[in-house]
């Protein structure tokens, strides 16, 4: 995906997220995700925020003027925090209030800031161009996390396969992650982390639940003796 492409397949998984939240009651708000201990509320909030963190950065792309993605980490969940039990009709309105306000930051970046590095939170360098499409996988993982009938299954396979790809190019940057080859066996995907580890097969979806540590593994069968091995941290 390359500068403004990204936002087709955004703008569509913010419009699935936002159909997800305002189909819930004020109730189910405070209900379990697949994240503990954060709510519906708390994940819901945590999209609106991170979206205005990669805002953040797309400002320092754009400007030259290093604008961290969080003040710290404290900052950041004070905010979740903060917004967390609100009603639905509030949460709603600022998934999508924050989502415009990415939309513009997209449309606004001038040409020669689409090759301008910026530090996420994790320290990892990208260029907006490779900064844009992770809002895809924000929005997917975390429509998944409110356990409200929204399943990995239902990821777009396009969508399913880039945060994929992108998860384990994360992974090839670090030291620390055992050599580890995973296959879809409904799709044409392949990728591998060094070698010589086990290889994990399963359905895209499956691997994508297991990788983002959303999902034990369980379904999922491995060349190596034993059972199949913990996913590398994701992010």
């Amino acid at each position: 995906m390359h500068n403004t492409e990204a936002l087709v397949p955004i703008t569509a998984s913010t419009e699935r997220f936002v159909r997800t939240v305002r189909a819930l009651a004020d109730t189910d708000i405070g209900g379990a995700t697949l994240v503990p201990p954060w709510t519906r509320g708390h994940v819901i909030t945590h999209v609106a925020r991170a979206t205005d963190s990669l805002c953040r950065l797309l400002t320092w792309a754009r400007t030259g003027v290093e604008t961290p993605q969080y003040a710290n980490m404290d900052a950041r969940a004070a905010e979740i925090e903060a917004g967390a039990r609100r009603p639905v009709r509030e949460l709603a309105a600022d998934v999508v209030a924050s989502a415009e306000r990415f939309d513009h930051a997209v449309r606004a970046l001038p040409k020669a800031a689409w090759s301008h590095e910026v530090r996420m939170r994790t320290g990892e360098l990208r260029t907006p161009a490779a900064l844009v499409p992770t809002r895809l996988r924000e929005l997917e993982v975390h429509h998944v996390d409110l356990a409200a009938g929204y399943a990995f299954a239902d990821v777009p396979p396009e969508a399913a396969r880039w945060i994929i790809d992108d998860l384990l190019e994360a992974q090839r940057r670090r030291t620390d992650v055992p050599p580890l080859r995973v296959e879809a066996t409904d799709t044409d995907l392949v990728q591998e982390l060094g070698t010589g580890g086990p290889t994990v097969t399963g359905a895209q979806a499956d691997l994508l639940g297991w990788l983002t540590g959303r999902a034990s593994g369980a379904v999922l069968s491995s060349s190596g003796p034993g059972p199949v091995p913990p996913a590398p941290y994701w992010i």
